[in-house]
């Protein structure tokens, strides 16, 4: 645990603080140590909410999450907390995905990385906003602009 500390990570392990709005220094990174090699993470969280930035009634989605790290990877009880804390916060749906987003493009500056949201029909209407992003001047760009032409 005393490593972790070390890599700046203070939730793992620690008791649990759960934030009721939108809080993105939640959020800790720690180093990759496979930098030399391209892989997927991949993040499901089936239980976001958020709320309605109009009516205030809850909206429930699944948050998925994908992306080929670089030098810094993000601490998953971190990014659950950070989820969380949208809990009481009034957003659309794709306000959502862009703010996740782009918290962990600011926190990690991954490689590749795309955030989906699948929420729950409300009015008898789904939505699912899709974000993306590859590092300007890279492979990573052409990655993004190829997944975003062929998102169904």
């Amino acid at each position: 645990m005393e490593d972790r500390k070390k890599e700046g990570l203070h939730l793992l392990g620690s008791r649990t603080e759960y934030h009721k709005t939108y809080n993105p220094s939640v959020l800790e990174a720690f180093d990759n140590l496979h930098r030399e090699n391209d892989y997927w993470v991949r993040f499901n969280c089936p239980e976001f909410t958020s709320l309605c930035p109009i009516t205030g009634q809850p909206d429930f989605a699944e948050i998925r999450i994908s992306y080929i790290p670089d030098v810094k990877m993000v601490e998953s009880k971190s990014l659950k907390l950070y989820l969380f804390s949208f809990r009481e916060e009034g957003a659309f749906h794709e306000d959502c995905v862009n703010i996740i987003m782009k918290d962990l493009i600011k926190l990690m500056d991954p490689r590749y990385i795309e955030v989906t949201g699948f929420f729950l029909p409300r009015g008898g209407i789904s939505i699912y906003p899709y974000a993306n992003y590859g590092r300007p001047g890279t492979k990573y760009e052409e990655l993004a602009r190829k997944r975003l032409e062929n998102h169904e």
